[in-house]
């Protein structure tokens, strides 16, 4: 469903990446779509399979947490598997995704998905050559059994150069907030970027299939990412307004002799903020 805003002018920053205030702007109205896109998917009882996938630093995170941060984790569900265990690796490859895949009136986003094969583990030699080729064979026809069980599935790469790359790894070198997401397998990854590119590129040659297409998104600009993806997925599901009763709030019940309690309450202590930058404990 085509939003039916006329195009607003958007100014750039010296930089040409989009201004904040117009990033913000266009940000809220696509959310009130999501809204209207998760309404019609309860609705409808629609099955919704959403993968991200790129290399380290493009900004799957960012874009995930822009679709997800006005609606409800009940129906968008986040996927982010940790490294599998013994026992599932001894599985067939795809199983331990199988469970997570979406239900009735759900979308699931895949933070990476069973990609990890033809991405991370196969460079970094966590699958022999032969696993990897297998996958590659096998996972298109998985695709399509999906999809022929009423799943629609939208596969998104983003796409960082190396010099975009490099700047937001060096970026959470020193910052605080972010040194969880520069792992030692990060390190070792970095060095790596031809692997990557060889990898990535026979991946999109055997599983680019016309039943389950690779999406590319531009992600230097990650506000403009951001935007483009959640544009393009609102028109890729032909999604429409769920009509809806107009809401009254009802009048209050009485107290009826109901007075408040002289509880000791253990507050929160309220602080003239900024507080000082001392981890959280002020003044």
């Amino acid at each position: 469903m085509k939003s039916k805003r006329t195009e607003s002018r958007i100014d750039d920053e010296p930089n040409g990446r989009l201004k904040r205030k117009d990033y913000e702007r266009e940000l809220a109205a696509l959310h009130v779509e999501l809204v209207k896109l998760q309404q019609w998917i309860v609705h409808k009882g629609a099955k919704i399979c959403i993968v991200f996938e790129g290399r380290d630093g493009a900004g799957k995170g960012g874009v995930i947490k822009a679709i997800t941060e006005r609606v409800s984790p009940r129906v968008f569900r986040v996927v982010a598997l940790p490294a599998p265990t013994e026992r599932e690796k001894s599985q067939m490859y795809a199983q331990r995704y199988i469970p997570h895949l979406p239900a009735a009136g759900e979308i699931v986003i895949f933070d990476r998905s069973w990609y990890n094969r033809a991405g991370v583990e196969r460079v970094m030699g966590f699958c022999t050559e032969e696993q990897a080729q297998k996958f590659l064979a096998m996972i298109p026809g998985v695709e399509k059994a999906m999809i022929e069980s009423d799943v629609t599935l939208i596969k998104y790469w983003l796409e960082v150069t190396e010099a975009e790359q490099t700047s937001r790894l060096e970026g959470r070198i020193d910052d605080g907030r972010k040194i969880w997401k520069l792992s030692p397998m990060d390190l070792k990854s970095y060095s790596r970027w031809y692997d990557y590119s060889r990898a990535r590129d026979e991946m999109f040659k055997a599983t680019d299939t016309a039943w389950a297409p690779w999406y590319v998104v531009r992600s230097d600009d990650k506000r403009r990412a951001r935007l483009n993806v959640i544009s393009h997925l609102l028109r890729h599901i032909p999604y429409e307004a769920v009509p809806r009763d107009k809401v009254k709030l009802p009048k209050r019940q009485e107290p009826h002799g109901y007075t408040e309690p002289e509880y000791p309450y253990k507050f929160v202590p309220e602080r003239a903020w900024p507080a000082a930058r001392n981890g959280g404990k002020g003044r």
